[in-house]
């Protein structure tokens, strides 16, 4: 039974995309990347290639652990769930929020200055897919997509506060390390991936006799005979006596 529901594709995407974040740290800790070579930099068209290299890097083993058990399971619900569109929302979901962290002006919140900095990690990734998974349900309004919504919701709702500055929340001794930013872009492109595919996939299925005004004639010459011929079938039911109007017409004639 599981076997047959369960994706084993939506598995092997998840596995794949998490192996490369790991073999990206791998070759960055060796020094294939070093310093700001395949990140986003902002506005800088040196760091253009960082929109689809970033995500494999990341600054420490604690940033790529922490993003790899969301980037497992997002994908494989993603892979799951929206097997018709999956590969779709996740390239364009990868680009566009890597492109929009890029047109992102890096300036301080305070003092309104310019700040070099280098954007790696796959976060970016985490937020479109946890906010096309959410509102995608919620768009189609379909009982399925809206329990993976939920259970989004449930695991990964607390997401909503890294769309804003760290600074925002608590005083730091230096500037967040935390982009905020990826954060933010990944939120947009999601949700606006979720409105735009909203009726991409399969439709629901209506059938005809669930229309409230549904009525065949065929279908009740049926009803009728099977009734007749199967009397058995209905002896338990509470029928109402048939009534016969010439043994009370007597009665009624007194009535008038």
């Amino acid at each position: 039974m599981l076997r047959n529901q369960l994706n084993f594709k939506a598995l092997l995407y998840a596995a794949i995309v998490v192996a490369a974040m790991w073999l990206g740290y791998f070759l960055q800790h060796i020094g294939w990347f070093s310093g700001c070579s395949g990140a986003i930099i902002p506005l800088n068209p040196y760091g253009l290639k960082g929109i689809f290299l970033s995500p494999f890097l990341h600054g420490n083993f604690d940033h790529i652990f922490g993003n790899s058990i969301p980037v497992f399971v997002l994908i494989f619900l993603l892979f799951q769930f929206y097997p018709f569109i999956a590969k779709q929302i996740l390239f364009l979901g990868w680009v566009l929020t890597g492109f929009l962290v890029w047109l992102l002006p890096p300036i301080d919140i305070y003092n309104g200055e310019f700040n070099h900095v280098c954007i790696i990690g796959a976060s970016g990734i985490v937020y479109v897919l946890a906010f096309f998974l959410f509102f995608s349900g919620i768009f189609r309004w379909n009982v399925k997509f809206l329990t993976v919504s939920m259970l989004v919701a449930l695991y990964y709702g607390s997401l909503i506060w890294g769309v804003l500055p760290e600074e925002l929340f608590s005083q730091l001794p230096e500037p967040s390390r935390v982009s905020w930013q990826s954060h933010l872009s990944g939120a947009a492109i999601g949700i606006l991936m979720a409105f735009i595919f909203r009726k991409s996939g399969k439709k629901k299925v209506k059938y005809i006799w669930e229309f409230p005004n549904y009525y065949s004639e065929k279908d009740d010459k049926l009803w009728q005979e099977y009734k007749e011929n199967h009397p058995e079938d209905f002896m338990e039911l509470p029928y109402k006596k048939k009534e016969n109007v010439w043994e009370r017409l007597d009665e009624l004639r007194k009535n008038e």
